[in-house]
């Protein structure tokens, strides 16, 4: 008898389209799942007698009380090497091997940039005027050239968002509270010498910190108050780096010119949040990682590790 995979998040229905899964497809039935599961009991339900699970980034929490409602569960495989929603020691009491896949950063790197020039270029608004008869030129764009980007954190994604933020002509500076001259030296960045001031100095703020402890609400209302009013932020983070309220509060105040994100506190977004009418911000449904190279690798290697778990010898087993 086959064993019974569940592929679970798969929105766009391309989970078993993108890479080729015959490798398991003899021993393995796969079945998708296209609709979100919001909670335990729904994840419980859904995936009552799987005996693998796929799961995509960290959309669906694994907490103890769900390992315990899964009682033939043998294999969970997460896409990247880092997950804050899995219960490693529940898995390990359960009997269930956890298993990752690589991850690319280039995917939110090349968002955070579409999100940036956006803002800067007023692109939704423009484009949807130019859909519905709106007026011909309504926004007046921003420039990037001599203008600053300040970037809250410089690690692997960061930094190669400074990078094209100096090929755009723009002066780069960088706070992190860990962060040395050495690195942005490194990067041809500026090392601000505190978080007030890059905010303070910067015409656009991109956020690229791990989200923990002493990043929690990192950017609150004081924070968006020191801001200039010409100033846009952008989050393709975690949400939870920044206050949402206040986010959305400064925008309604016009206190700093604008804003997007990519990452909410509860997604998929409920239909009728705040972030989806309030004005000046331009947000996306976490699409930071979603991009068909990225995916091939996800679904690539979740195949592997289905392949080599199946053979008695795991592999890239996380927690």
């Amino acid at each position: 008898m086959k064993l019974r995979c569940a592929v679970i998040e798969d929105f766009q229905s391309v989970a078993t389209t993108v890479v080729d899964w015959s490798p398991v497809t003899d021993d393995v039935e796969i079945v998708t799942f296209t609709e979100h599961l919001a909670t335990v009991d729904e994840a419980a339900t859904a995936l009552d007698g799987f005996d693998i699970v796929v799961t995509l980034r960290e959309r669906v929490p694994f907490p103890a009380e769900l390992f315990a409602r899964l009682p033939r569960l043998r294999l969970l495989v997460a896409s990247g090497m880092r997950n804050s929603v899995i219960d490693f020691d529940a898995a390990r009491r359960h009997g269930v091997e956890v298993c990752g896949t690589a991850s690319s950063s280039t995917p939110p790197v090349e968002l955070t940039w579409a999100l940036l020039l956006g803002l800067a270029r007023g692109i939704v608004p423009e484009a949807t005027a130019l859909r519905t008869g709106g007026p011909w030129q309504s926004t007046l764009g921003a420039d990037l050239h001599g203008r600053t980007l300040g970037l809250l954190g410089l690690g692997k994604i960061g930094a190669r968002v400074a990078r094209v933020g100096l090929a755009f002509g723009m002066d780069v500076v960088a706070w992190s509270r860990n962060l040395t001259k050495e690195r942005t030296d490194e990067v041809g960045a500026t090392l601000a010498a505190s978080k007030e001031e890059l905010l303070a100095g910067s015409d656009f703020v991109s956020v690229h910190l791990a989200l923990g402890e002493r990043t929690r609400g990192l950017i609150g209302a004081a924070e968006l108050a020191r801001m200039r009013p010409t100033a846009y932020l952008i989050n393709t983070s975690r949400a939870a780096i920044v206050d949402t309220d206040a986010l959305l509060a400064a925008l309604d105040a016009g206190t700093i010119a604008g804003a997007a994100t990519d990452v909410f506190d509860v997604e998929p977004l409920p239909a009728d949040d705040p972030v989806r009418s309030t004005p000046r911000l331009l947000a996306t449904p976490h699409l930071g990682y979603v991009s068909r190279a990225n995916y091939e690798t996800y679904y690539g290697q979740a195949v592997e590790d289905i392949r080599a778990f199946l053979d008695g010898q795991p592999v890239r087993r996380l927690g």
